[in-house]
């Protein structure tokens, strides 16, 4: 039982997607504190042949409290705009007709608390990619919730029964294989190898929002690019 376990991310890179694919089960970690200027609600498309940074609006957004306490802006007019840049920015996509619809239904879901439209965002375009990985939500597992870190992760694991952790690349330093070991539990970290594609015969612009990359590719070329990544 392959498990991985990572913060909600809006519209993130390829490689989230690569990591939800490798695993039986994803743990979507909302019960941990809000990342001021990360990639929970926020991310890069192309716009001008250059990469734009778009975000969800967030109220009272701190680092002081829960993702899962974080409430989206409804005074904001951040659903309009992003709409109409994406549209702006991809109308002459290949893929456009068949992924916009997808996108203005992610973006106009009624929801107010950021980290529930994250985890529809998710499933949404899982089921596009015929990703069929369990995805389940961290505060809703019965655990020990005073527990931090890796120690919290194991935890985690523990419960779902699994025998192999999986995270992130940027996570290498952060855990101590020993003590996944002790818990019976293997750990790997995932590394993505170079996703190419064209981007309206420009240069290649990498990293950006797996909105980038299903406005240009069609569902089944992005399967290929979700095993374009390796285990270490």
């Amino acid at each position: 039982m392959k498990v991985a376990i990572m913060q909600p991310y809006f519209f993130p890179y390829i490689g989230y997607f690569q990591l939800i694919n490798a695993v039986d089960t994803f743990v979507i970690y909302d019960d941990v504190n809000f990342i001021k200027k990360g990639w929970i609600n926020r991310n890069n498309i192309l716009v001008n042949k250059k990469q734009f940074l778009f975000s969800i609006d967030l109220k009272g957004a701190s680092q002081n409290r829960l993702i899962n306490e974080i409430e989206i802006d409804e005074n904001s007019h951040w659903k309009a705009d992003l709409l109409k840049t994406i549209r702006f920015a991809y109308a002459k996509a290949p893929f456009f007709e068949n992924v916009f619809p997808i996108i203005k239904n992610i973006v106009e879901h009624n929801e107010i608390n950021v980290s529930k439209l994250i985890v529809y965002s998710l499933q949404k375009i899982c089921n596009f990619l015929s990703i069929e990985t369990e995805i389940l939500i961290s505060s809703d597992l019965n655990k020990n919730k005073y527990l931090k870190s890796q120690n919290k992760i194991i935890e985690i694991c523990k419960k779902l029964d699994a025998t192999t952790y999986i995270n992130a690349i940027g996570g290498l330093t952060l855990y101590d294989e020993e003590l996944f070991l002790k818990n019976n539990i293997s750990l790997s970290f995932i590394k993505s190898n170079p996703v190419n594609y064209s981007q309206f015969k420009e240069v290649f612009i990498p990293h950006l929002s797996i909105i980038d990359v299903m406005m240009f590719n069609s569902p089944e070329r992005i399967k290929d690019f979700l095993n374009q990544c390796e285990l270490i």
